[in-house]
């Protein structure tokens, strides 16, 4: 008896010990985990791994969960983007507030900032669902001196036309705009969404590349979309674009971009139906698209999902806050705009993460008719092409050596610009442990070549100058096709600057130099070709058409350009390729 008591002692302070030792374990594990997540690099991996199990967007019979109701019927000036012509009485006013603008405001004065537009999307993308727990979302637009109405008609479309409770904000930055009714009258504007939508500003021009940093700095939602100041959201435009983030947090994903005209406001679809196209690039760093390669479409089951795009446009595209941060917004370093779109994309692909175009989710975006405004004061130290010192840095940081070459022989004069300081760009690209350009051009851009196939180096380059009259070959400005010209030398490239290829192509920016029976023309040239039928001799000066067997030459009463039997005594047909010496 005395045993069994004492054994049920012992057996009862176990018990109590256990009892606890247990729960206090428990305390110590879970503070412990959760002090490693709390740690941002692991939080990161953990949320992405998380989002990895989570629901998927599933192809359905019915409409999907988000599909919103068809419109009620409209009527009015612009209703469902058809197009707007004022009265013939009221055009100059249009006219005039084109040349204030770079489209129609005042026609856009007339349309309804919450009109309806045509729903351009595949059929397919009705019928989808999406996970219901989407990542509340900050839409930031950036604008100086837009048109209000055409701004706010950004601003109510996404209202109208986003999940109520998906939709953080609107966050509208200001990039130290001077026009009068984007002061009060905005400030009363913004007032009339109880909270909705935001307003800071720029108490200086910072240029659209760091005002988005700024956007981004300050938003609060978890995942960020930047608009430009003259878009029309369509039809169930955002839970498209966040599901791919949902799944993966280092996915950018990209709308599909229609079209309003900067006169009439008519919304159209700018892409042909039943094609796909991604975002690629020629050497000269200006952005191309090319149509998705077979290789990527096969990846997909179904026609309506998102697919991947070596680039971007630049403008439009949706990414996780905090990822956009990591990778370190924007390279502060770039001036004003251009080239950002590059640098976010060779950082996002090489660094990790990846890019989607998103068929379902459609934005129209108004193509101005020019650029209405200057840059200020921003740049004035800079000497040289802001456009093309940007994108020195963008190649400086990311591009292999081989593939810097290819940009130089198409920009020569970009050897002789000051790019600034990439340091922390390159100290960055180590410390995020970033694949090569090499890697890049196999994996994921790999269709670049099909259009634009690497550069033979220059033979010659710089002004291509008459010996007889001392002008030079200009392209006039003119788009191509058109006939080329001689105009004074002024040493300052774009229309003048040629280079002759290894070869035989004679190119002027990224168009090439032909002749026919009409003379010498500024001709689109031969996608997926890089040679040409030039030669220069340097002891006759002569360039010779080799297809034709004849030389340029310049006709001495009309000065017009032509080809002509090759005649060395002819003064005429003698031309001096002279490098030009950057006055920077």
């Amino acid at each position: 008896m005395r045993i069994t008591n004492i054994r049920r002692g012992r057996i009862f302070r176990i018990c109590l010990c256990l009892l606890i030792i247990l729960p206090v374990l428990y305390l110590l594990f879970t503070w412990s985990e959760n002090q490693r997540n709390s740690l941002p690099e692991v939080r990161g991996k953990h949320a992405a791994l998380k989002r990895q199990r989570t629901e998927r967007p599933e192809l359905i019979v019915g409409f999907g969960n988000f599909e919103p109701p068809n419109d009620d019927q409209r009527e009015g000036p612009g209703e469902y983007g058809e197009a707007f012509h004022l009265p013939s009485e009221e055009n100059f006013k249009g006219e005039s507030s084109e040349m204030e603008y770079g489209m129609n405001v005042y026609a856009s004065n007339k349309i309804a900032m919450d009109r309806a537009v045509k729903d351009t999307r595949l059929d397919e993308c009705k019928h989808w669902n999406y996970p219901h727990d989407l990542p509340k979302t900050s839409v930031i637009i950036v604008f100086h001196n837009e048109g209000l109405s055409v701004l706010m008609r950004t601003v109510h479309s996404v209202i109208n036309r986003s999940p109520k409770h998906v939709l953080q904000e609107v966050l509208l930055v200001d990039d130290f705009s001077e026009k009068e009714d984007l002061k009060e009258k905005l400030e009363e504007e913004v007032k009339s969404f109880n909270g909705l939508v935001r307003l800071v500003r720029n108490d200086e021009r910072g240029g659209l590349i760091r005002t988005r940093s700024r956007g981004a700095q300050e938003a609060r939602g978890e995942v960020i979309v930047f608009l430009d100041a003259h878009c029309e959201v369509n039809k169930n435009w955002l839970p498209p674009l966040l599901a791919p983030i949902y799944r993966d947090r280092t996915t950018m994903t990209v709308p599909i971009i229609d079209g309003i005209d900067h006169k009439t406001f008519e919304y159209r679809p700018v892409y042909s139906g039943g094609h796909h196209y991604r975002g690629i690039f020629e050497w000269g760093m200006l952005y191309k698209e090319n149509e998705v390669p077979k290789r990527e479409l096969k990846r997909r089951e179904h026609n309506s999902e998102p697919y991947k795009s070596p680039t971007h446009a630049g403008g439009l595209f949706a990414m996780d806050r905090k990822y956009f941060l990591e990778l370190g917004a924007y390279d502060s370093g770039l001036l004003v705009w251009g080239g950002e779109n590059f640098e976010l994309s060779f950082k996002i692909w090489q660094c990790g993460g990846s890019i989607e175009w998103v068929p379902c989710s459609r934005v129209g975006h108004v193509y101005r008719g020019f650029m209405p405004y200057n840059f200020g004061k921003l740049g004035e130290k800079k000497k040289g092409p802001l456009i093309t010192i940007n994108y020195k840095r963008v190649i400086e940081t990311w591009f292999d050596e081989k593939y810097k070459e290819y940009f130089y022989t198409r920009e020569p004069l970009a050897r002789f610009l000051d790019m600034g300081d990439i340091t922390g760009q390159l100290e960055l690209k180590e410390r995020l442990q970033c694949k090569s350009f090499q890697w890049y051009m196999d994996n994921v851009a790999y269709d670049v070549f099909d259009k634009f196939p690497q550069l033979p180096a220059n033979l010659f380059w710089g002004e291509l100058k008459s010996v007889a009259t001392d002008t030079c070959l200009d392209a006039m400005g003119h788009a191509p096709p058109s006939i080329m010209g001689l105009q004074h030398c002024h040493g300052h490239g774009n229309n003048q600057l040629m280079r002759l290829n290894a070869a035989g192509q004679l190119g002027v920016g990224e168009r090439c130099v032909e002749a026919d029976k009409q003379g010498i023309k500024l001709a689109v040239c031969r996608l997926g070709t890089v040679d040409g039928p030039w030669h220069y001799d340097e002891k006759t000066k002569h360039l010779l058409h080799r297809a034709n067997n004849k030389c340029m030459a310049q006709n001495p009463s009309t000065r017009q350009l032509s080809l002509a039997h090759c005649d060395v005594n002819d003064g005429y047909q003698q031309w001096e390729f002279k490098e030009i010496k950057p006055k920077w």
